[in-house]
């Protein structure tokens, strides 16, 4: 499985355009490559870089096997009305909040699961009762890194 994005290359600088400097839109992401047998995908975006822990940056889970990617921006309504749940992430919210380290280059990992099922759990899910009901569910994995830095 591969996940791609037309924002940025795999370990290249994210544009503010994705960040809290600017619009804080999530960037494009498109996958290919997933095995039979997924029922869902699930999203995870976050930075391990962050002072006080890996902060979560976006959750999504429910995904429908039938898309191939997120489009730049795309609504919180829209990925709603697609089967699509958003979880918590540490800004306190639902949805994608960008890049924002205090200071220095962050690293911002941006991972796909194929899961052999749909998840049982609500919007405001954190990543890790993601990471816990996804157990024994991945078939595959996908990353893509990209970098942002604050002066």
């Amino acid at each position: 499985m591969q996940l791609t994005s037309a924002a940025f290359q795999e370990g290249a600088d994210i544009p503010s355009k994705y960040t809290c400097d600017d619009k804080d839109i999530s960037p494009a992401l498109a996958w290919s490559g997933v095995p039979e047998g997924t029922r869902t995908l699930a999203l995870i975006c976050d930075d391990p870089d962050a002072p006080m822990g890996t902060w979560v940056h976006w959750v999504a889970f429910n995904i429908p096997v039938t898309r191939t990617g997120i489009a730049s921006g795309e609504a919180s309504a829209a990925l709603a009305a697609d089967g699509i749940v958003e979880g918590l992430t540490s800004f306190g919210r639902t949805g994608y909040g960008g890049p924002c380290p205090p200071s220095g280059t962050h690293r911002y990992y941006f991972k796909l699961l194929a899961l052999d099922t749909a998840l049982a759990l609500d919007s405001g899910a954190t990543k890790a009762s993601l990471t816990a009901a996804m157990e024994g569910h991945i078939l595959a994995r996908a990353q893509l890194m990209g970098r942002y830095s604050r002066i």
